[in-house]
């Protein structure tokens, strides 16, 4: 992996953090993917020269000291990144609250030089971080007057500095898109939600799905997208006087197009517009009472913030707890530290105050009846998630009218899971919309050879958690003189326009088409894009349809890869999917612990090798017991997977055993994640907002669209070549890249 400069930084192997102390702690509620937290900071702390302490349960370890802070080594980290809850415990002091407590808080930190925390919590916990941070020089004062503590040691330590990084399942922190923990909880909530489908599908009954979420219906809301839920009941929006009817009439609906169950979801914090509480068991009666059937409840409690950490709160919780390193021993005393959070997949600072401001503001909003505002602090992406919601759910029509413009969907490279998800998206909303959709069998030879049919409401039901693609896929791009059979197929099916949901290979179909519109007429029909790939490789679009959902898959086989070496000195070496791009590699190796990973984007050399083997043996004869590399499958077409694990095998001299795991389609299969199905319903619903602007406008373009930084954005096909690297099939610039010195501060500190 060579050294830890990149891209010009200096390397971190600069020891910036010499003579620095910090402390870690979690507090509050617990949440998935803080141990990943913990381990990239403590991890990366060491790595800069810093020593690290462990404020153990909250902020009451703090208070009481002694054992309650402990200095962690690079060990006490190790096999920590996949499981769930906190390893240093989390409290919610009451003591601290006091200034007696926070005063002891003070003194016990500075027996250990500790002026530095990082603190992962919901907006409690970080409120309290900023109060003692402006009470810290008084503090000091006191315990100097009261000789508990010396002038100097106060001399020393003026201030406390700081980094916040939000710990919540509820995702309700004002400021970042997403929160520690949150798409873990909505993994465990969506599969709660298919499980409970199955069981009311084989008795035609009706359930009631309670979720966390007090003030922020993040998790109700999100879950009933990626459910396909009927009917969703959250804080920031109570449902107008005669809600009952409504939501009986939605059911009702989702029964008439032929559903066999139906689903509604309920967030803890569920009110009507008079402030009363909607409770599940409310709800439940209403469903029995009106619609005469069987309905039952379940509340899902706890087991929200249980389990393993998705992919997302791995790798993203790394990439904070690295940052917040970085954070705090940069900080200079005086300085207000901030809120680490995403904005879109780039990292952001929060000022604390702000963020905690804002995120209490929702709650007297929606107690005040300003449920617009309340909205409006939740950003954007939630609006426009209640909207399509809603339209999925009291569509204006359920079947297509006559003397309406045609949409035909065509899938086209490789499969990609979601891609079943986005063409029901599509087919449901493009009815809503007025639209008739029509479905191309096969890919672009299907459209060539004319498979194509009408696509009804009822026809899509129970796509949206199939893997796989209903449609068939293809990886054929049309040769130029295949264009005339295809516009002969697109006037003779009288098709207005075509939604492409798919990888590279149909953006080079789409191009062609483009291209070619002046000599086939036909073809210059309007198209989008929509990036469904697991490979992560597409133009204008920082994640595809897909990519989650294999990230998924490859983080729990590495899971279970290294568990079958646990019991022995071992060495894996597991080859991902991804062409050219190593998306999935590198993102594995953070989300799986990966101590090495090798991408075509930077390449193999002999020289390096040689270093890892290196590394390798002393550290095997120094105690280790397992060792796992990543490798992109087109990471070198002579070092390949197999010579790697030989070369291994041979240079390990009986240390270790050596295995390798070639992954394979494993990554296209399976179920969507929650996130690629919200994913496709953005994209989809945009794709028909851009068709339909061109119908009202009479003009015909092509475009792809794509989610950065959070935005679904449009591009000109006109763009799309210049944007890629043609040769390896994938963007010039792509933004994971940006995780390589992440991966190398926790991989190993002898690097």
């Amino acid at each position: 992996m060579g050294d830890m400069s990149i891209d010009g930084e200096a390397p971190l192997s600069e020891q910036i953090g010499a003579g620095k102390r910090i402390g870690i702690l979690t507090s509050g509620g617990d949440a998935q993917g803080m141990n990943a937290a913990v381990r990239a900071a403590v991890r990366t702390a060491i790595s800069l020269g810093a020593q690290v302490y462990a404020i153990y349960e909250g902020y009451q370890g703090m208070v009481d000291g002694g054992t309650g802070i402990r200095e962690l080594a690079w060990e006490d980290v190790g096999s920590i990144l996949h499981k769930g809850g906190t390893m240093i415990g989390t409290f919610r002091s009451k003591d601290f609250r006091e200034r007696d407590g926070r005063r002891a808080a003070a003194r016990n930190l500075l027996e250990h030089g500790i002026d530095r925390l990082i603190v992962i919590g919901g907006d409690g916990s970080l409120s309290g971080l900023d109060q003692f941070r402006a009470e810290w020089p008084d503090l000091l004062a006191e315990l100097v007057a009261s000789g508990d503590l010396s002038a100097e040691v106060a001399a020393d330590h003026p201030a406390l500095m700081f980094a916040g990084l939000v710990g919540s399942i509820d995702n309700d922190l004002v400021g970042t898109d997403m929160t520690i923990g949150a798409d873990s909880a909505l993994h465990r909530i969506v599969d709660a939600i298919d499980a409970l489908a199955s069981t009311a599908a084989s008795h035609q009954r009706s359930f009631v799905v309670e979720v966390m979420g007090r003030h922020c219906g993040y998790l109700a809301l999100m879950s009933a997208i990626a459910g396909g839920c009927d009917y969703v009941l959250i804080p920031e929006l109570p449902p107008a006087d005669g809600w009952e009817d409504a939501m009986c009439a939605a059911l009702r609906r989702g029964r008439a197009a032929g559903r066999r169950d139906s689903m509604v979801v309920v967030a803890e914090g569920a009110r009507d517009r008079n402030g009363q509480p909607i409770t599940s068991a409310y709800v439940r009666q209403v469903l029995e009472d009106r619609l005469h059937e069987d309905a039952r409840v379940t509340i899902l409690g706890h087991v929200q913030r249980g389990g393993a950490p998705s992919a997302y709160d791995r790798w993203a919780s790394t990439w904070l707890g690295y940052e917040a390193v970085l954070e705090v021993l940069a900080a200079e005393p005086g300085t207000t530290g901030p809120v680490i959070g995403f904005r879109g997949n780039r990292v952001s600072r929060v000022p604390l105050v702000e963020a905690v401001a804002k995120t209490r503001q929702v709650p007297d909003l929606i107690a005040t009846g300003d449920y617009a505002a309340a909205m409006e602090l939740r950003g954007g992406s939630f609006i426009e998630a209640g909207r399509i919601f809603t339209e999925m759910v009291e569509p204006s029509r359920i079947d297509a009218p006559d003397a309406s413009k045609r949409i035909a969907i065509v899938h086209a490279g490789g499969l990609a899971p979601g891609m079943n998800a986005a063409a029901r998206d599509a087919v449901r909303l493009g009815i809503s919309r007025g639209h008739t959709m029509l479905g191309v069998q096969g890919g672009f030879p299907g459209l060539r050879d004319g498979a194509i049919t009408e696509l009804t409401w009822g026809d899509v039901e129970g796509w949206l958690v199939d893997g796989g693609a209903a449609l068939g896929v293809h990886r054929a791009v049309p040769l130029v003189e295949e264009l005339y059979r295809i516009s002969r197929q697109i006037e003779d099916h009288r098709i207005d326009a075509l939604l492409m949901i798919g990888g590279w290979n149909g953006y080079q179909a789409v191009e062609l088409m483009h291209r070619e519109s002046e000599r086939f007429p036909a073809c210059g029909l309007p198209v989008v894009c929509i990036p469904a790939s697991i490979d992560n490789n597409l133009p204008g679009s920082e994640l595809a349809i897909g990519a989650d959902t294999a990230l998924n898959v490859v983080t729990e086989a590495v899971d279970r890869i290294k568990m079958s070496g646990s019991a022995a000195k071992r060495a894996f070496v597991v080859e991902t999917m991804g062409r050219y791009c190593g998306y999935l590699a590198l993102m594995g190796a953070i989300a799986g612990g990966a101590e090495r990973v090798y991408l075509h984007e930077e390449g193999i050399s002999l020289a390096a090798l040689q270093a890892d083997l290196e590394w390798l043996r002393n550290s095997f004869a120094s105690g280790r017991r397992l060792f796992l590399a990543i490798r992109n499958e087109n990471a070198n077409p002579l070092y390949t997977t197999d010579f790697l694990a030989r070369l291994l095998e041979q240079e390990g001299q009986g240390l270790y055993d050596v295995r390798q795991n070639i992954l394979g389609h494993v990554q296209q299969g399976g179920c969507p994640t929650p996130f690629d199905r919200l994913l496709a319903v953005r994209l989809v619903s945009r794709a028909l907002d851009l068709l339909a602007a061109q119908f009202e406008a009479g003009t015909s373009q092509s475009q792809y669209l794509g989610l950065v930084t959070s935005k679904v954005t449009a591009f000109p096909v006109t763009q799309m070549m210049a944007e890629m690297d043609l040769r390896y099939r994938r963007p010039k610039e792509q933004w994971w890249l940006a995780l390589r010195p992440v991966l190398k501060a926790v991989a190993d500190a002898a690097i």
